[in-house]
């Protein structure tokens, strides 16, 4: 555990380092740190398999599906990791040895030693939230998406992907989300459910300060991440492409294309989501909140809402 957090810290830092020099694109950098998590992961998973004491097979049929920051290859220096474990194995014990499997890999990854820490971890994604089982079969996972899953777990779907373990499970789980994502859904219903949410992630979190809340405040990056969410989950069908988790700077540069939304307006949202992924890496380097002057970014706050109404009120 000392070594994989001291190895993971020296990949950080030289990532860090470029980053502060200005030889890093903002993309670049996030596909290195998910990537580097996605090892990070894999490791973990032979770690603490070989730690347990009840193993059926020598490997796991198990896998970690990612969400989030991780899921959409968005990580930054301090986010932590949405995740869900999936599992597919018919033995009659299998869900209680991956379960103790998923508890050992939280432990692995959250625990604090000499050297640290790797990650926070947040499971409240799995099917049925914390009260949840900690792990699913990927059956179980495919029938709770089609008849249970409530609207914002769809569209937390568009941001999830294999990120570790058995990759049949994460070839699988990729066609159960494109099955998901392309379901037949009534547009005005799902924007109406959508903007909900998004009134509700406010209430909870915005509007707490005379600075500009780069991720929560209206206009901010959660603005954009809902609008991208709702193109996908409305257009899918018709546009199979979208379901790709290619990062919301190429959904929304994608949605122009197909002429879902105007190319002048997305390529100016486009920059100003950049823009907000970079202010919000800078003040974490100095351990700052994502807050800002909103004259700093009021430009950008203005295209963003300006999207979003043609989105959800026309």
């Amino acid at each position: 555990m000392v070594l994989m957090r001291e190895a993971h810290h020296a990949q950080v830092f030289r990532l860090l380092r470029q980053d502060v020099a200005g030889l890093l694109q903002l993309e670049r950098l996030s596909d290195y740190l998910s990537e580097l998590a996605d090892v990070v992961l894999d490791l973990t998973i032979q770690y603490a398999w070989k730690k347990l004491s009840r193993r059926h097979r020598e490997v796991p049929r198990f896998a970690v599906i990612s969400y989030g920051k991780l899921g959409g290859k968005e990580l930054g220096y301090a986010s932590d990791l949405d995740m869900i474990f999936l599992f597919d194995d018919e033995a009659p014990d299998a869900a209680q040895i991956y379960s103790q499997l998923a508890k050992r890999i939280i432990t692995w990854l959250d625990t604090q030693t000499s050297a640290g820490q790797l990650f926070e971890t947040d499971l409240r994604l799995r099917p049925n939230g914390a009260s949840g089982l900690v792990v699913t079969s990927l059956e179980s996972f495919r029938k709770y998406q089609l008849e249970a899953a409530w609207v914002w777990e769809h569209q937390a779907l568009t941001r999830a992907r294999y990120s570790a373990g058995d990759a049949a499970i994460g070839a699988a789980f990729a066609k159960i989300r494109d099955e998901i994502l392309q379901l037949p859904r009534d547009p005005a219903a799902l924007k109406q459910e959508v903007a909900a949410m998004r009134r509700k992630m406010f209430d909870a979190h915005g509007g707490k300060s005379e600075l500009f809340d780069l991720k929560h405040d209206p206009g901010g990056l959660i603005d954009v991440e809902f609008i991208v969410q709702a193109l996908v989950l409305i257009h899918a069908r018709e546009h199979a492409e979208l379901t790709a988790n290619r990062g919301n700077i190429a959904l929304l540069r994608m949605a122009a294309e197909r002429g879902l939304i105007p190319a002048d307006l997305a390529e100016t949202v486009r920059d100003a989501y950049r823009e907000y992924r970079r202010l919000q890496h800078a003040l974490r380097l100095n351990n700052d909140l994502s807050r800002v002057d909103p004259i700093l970014v009021a430009d950008k706050v203005a295209a963003v809402r300006a999207l979003w109404r043609l989105v959800f009120e026309q």
